[in-house]
């Protein structure tokens, strides 16, 4: 548990440093922007004062061509001079092919005129002109490239964690086979050494309640091997009365829990068939029998209820154990999380694997409630 704690400890720290740098970089860029807008209005009051002189200079002043040149060499910033009437006078910086379409300048002098105030050219006390601009497209890209930088590389991080974690569950897969192959491998041969020994025990005519306990025993090694070598490939689904398969795993688990842990079995009287592999589906119900066993601490009561609809069918396990924290809800099925001091956190994980994996199921926390209890519901497909 302490594993998945530190896990979100540290995705919490890598948000939280990805939003500070994400702020740190669009306040950086905002006031970079204010700034360059302000040396933009100050360009915007140099061409009015230009053009002031441009007008009232005559043919014969030396200064004229460099007033021109000072207009000619605005190439960012759009300019549009109107009289009082609002007549256009002059324009730069507009989009040349669009030029000849009709009303393209009228359209582009209202938007100048809804971005900032116009800068007045006074001529003459009877005479006024006007001078309308808007943000160089180098300001503009300034402005938009914060956002575009920070969803650029939010898509980086995004392809980068889905292709981790893609890599991360092929590993968990490869290493749940290999330790079900291996574990099926290490447990076939004290099998075979015990069936051999029972065989000499029955031609030597030992204790029949012996034989008889021994033989029961080996016969649950069988399945337990059975059922990891299952886990190291995919699983044949057979349509299986699933009703036969509950009592069966139920009744095994209780005859070996204490008489204070009350089991009840509410199922349909008619058959419900549905594919599955029995072997596996078993070790789902008793894993999720034993972890309601440890959340009643003794004593209590589990409820297996199992509901027919159309097309699925609903598997409640429900105790009246402890309950689930709702933060935990997801936490509880990944592997190696356990609240138990001497746990693995496997029975879960494995119970996930086999309904979703090898059943195309789900399992999920249904509801629980702290002290009263919860269900792990489990649906298939009919």
């Amino acid at each position: 548990m302490n594993i998945y704690r530190q896990k979100q400890r540290w995705q919490f720290f890598l948000f939280i440093t990805a939003v500070i740098i994400g702020i740190a970089s669009l306040f950086y860029t905002n006031q970079l922007v204010k700034k360059m807008a302000r040396e933009e209005r100050k360009k915007a009051e140099m061409l009015a004062e230009v053009w002031k002189r441009i007008v009232n200079s005559n043919a014969d002043d030396p200064n004229l061509d460099f007033y021109a040149g000072v207009i000619e060499d605005n190439e960012n910033i759009p300019v549009i001079v109107t009289d009082s009437l609002n007549n256009i006078l002059f324009t730069r910086n507009l989009d040349s092919a669009r030029m000849e379409k009709p009303r393209y300048v009228d359209r582009k002098l209202k938007t100048l005129k809804e971005h900032a105030d116009p800068i007045v050219i006074v001529l003459s006390p009877q005479e006024k002109q006007y001078l309308y601009y808007s943000r160089s497209m180098l300001l503009i890209r300034l402005l938009y490239y914060p956002y575009i930088q920070l969803g650029v590389v939010m898509l980086f991080i995004l392809v980068a964690y889905f292709a981790f974690r893609t890599s991360r569950r092929y590993e968990q897969n490869q290493v749940w086979v290999g330790m079900s192959k291996e574990t099926a491998h290490q447990l076939g041969t004290p099998i075979s050494s015990l069936m051999a020994w029972l065989e000499m025990m029955r031609i030597r005519k030992g204790d029949k309640e012996m034989l008889t306990e021994l033989e029961k025993d080996v016969k649950r090694l069988e399945k337990i091997t059975e059922r990891f070598s299952k886990i190291g490939s995919k699983p044949v689904l057979v349509k299986e009365n699933i009703l036969n398969v509950i009592e069966t795993a139920v009744n095994y688990i209780r005859t070996r829990s204490s008489d204070k842990i009350r089991f009840s079995l509410k199922v349909p009287s008619e058959a419900i068939t549905v594919p599955l592999n029995t072997a596996l589906f078993e070790w789902v119900i008793e894993n999720l029998c034993k972890n309601a066993i440890d959340a009643l601490h003794g004593e209590g009561e589990i409820e297996i209820t199992l509901s027919d609809f159309n097309q699925v069918v609903y598997l409640d396990i429900r105790d009246t154990g402890k309950g689930i924290p709702k933060s935990m809800f997801q936490t509880i099925f990944r592997p190696g999380f356990t609240t138990k001091q001497k746990g693995w956190g496997l029975g879960l994980s494995l119970a996930k694997r086999i309904v979703e994996e090898y059943h195309d199921g789900r399992i999920f926390v249904h509801q629980s409630e702290m002290n009263k209890g919860s269900v792990i519901r489990i649906v298939l497909k009919k």
